[in-house]
């Protein structure tokens, strides 16, 4: 099977220069590496690499530079893997995913468990991201191998190209694009499985560089959440309690907020898209106004 990884970019061209000389030790090489970006200022290439790295460029937003890449992509790859462009995989990944989509037909989006995450947090390492790597090296995952999901985590996702079709990612859901993730995979349940495999692992360092401001993305927990609803891509019964907890959390934490999140400015934009809401403004894009 050929498979390409796929890695938005924004303002971090070191971080993917990083990355790229790191995909260089993958057990199995994607056969191609395509990185989508505004321009190429956001580009830094490494002096070689093991496989061929395409760049193309194209309106700014995760859903629009996720679409730029793969619309073109969809015919001449079996796989297509997305990665953020902090996410570090380990050496086996691509090598395992590709087996997994061989060995299960009925799979349609898989990704890999997240180890340790650094969006949780003030952010990890590429030290921080080896180190948990190399400690969970032999190590085997309580319960099942395979789960199934409503959606993928997008900091590494892998789809099954034949059955994406005319779908594309939302590009309403403009800049960091909330959600945007489990409203492309979760659509993909009605061809194929989306499961997490326990056994396939990666690090994703949560670099809080080129996010939107706090204000913007309240405004996105709540507001995102409603429209995919309305939409019908995602459950209420996963979309309302996710939008709850991330209220009560910019709520509870307003006080005495962690220097590494503007949870006053997360809750006042939760305040303006829940005014919104109750008029009947069902706009992910406001954010662009805030």
């Amino acid at each position: 099977m050929r498979l390409a990884v796929i890695i938005p970019t924004l303002g971090r061209s070191a971080q993917v220069a990083r990355l790229l000389g790191y995909l260089g030790s993958q057990k199995r090489l994607p056969d191609e590496v395509i990185l989508s970006a505004p321009d190429a200022t956001h580009v830094e290439l490494p002096a070689s690499c093991p496989f061929p790295v395409k760049c193309v460029f194209g309106p700014r937003g995760l859903t629009a530079q996720r679409n730029t890449a793969l619309a073109p992509s969809l015919a001449r790859f079996d796989i297509i893997t997305f990665f953020d462009d902090d996410f570090v995989p380990s050496a086996e990944y691509l090598k395992q995913i590709e087996q997994a989509f061989i060995t299960n037909d009925e799979w349609a989006v898989v990704m890999g468990r997240v180890i340790k995450d650094g969006a949780a947090n003030a952010g990890l390492t590429w030290e921080d991201a080896e180190a948990a790597l190399r400690a969970a090296e032999g190590t085997r995952s309580a319960g099942p191998s395979a789960i199934d999901h409503v959606g993928a985590y997008g900091c590494n996702m892998s789809v099954r190209s034949s059955l994406v079709g005319d779908l594309r990612f939302d590009e309403r859901l403009v800049l960091y694009g909330w959600q945007e993730d489990i409203d492309f995979t979760s659509q993909l349940r009605s061809k194929g499985r989306v499961v997490c495999v326990s056994s396939i692992r990666g690090v994703h360092l949560g670099i809080k560089t080129g996010r939107v401001s706090g204000e913007r993305f309240g405004y996105s927990q709540v507001a995102n959440a409603i429209y995919l609803i309305r939409k019908g891509s995602v459950p209420a019964s996963f979309a309302l309690p996710l939008m709850l907890r991330n209220i009560a959390a910019n709520l509870a934490k307003s006080l005495w907020p962690e220097p590494y999140v503007d949870r006053r400015g997360r809750l006042r934009g939760n305040l303006l898209a829940i005014l919104h809401v109750a008029i009947g403004r069902i706009e992910p894009e406001y954010i662009l106004k805030i």
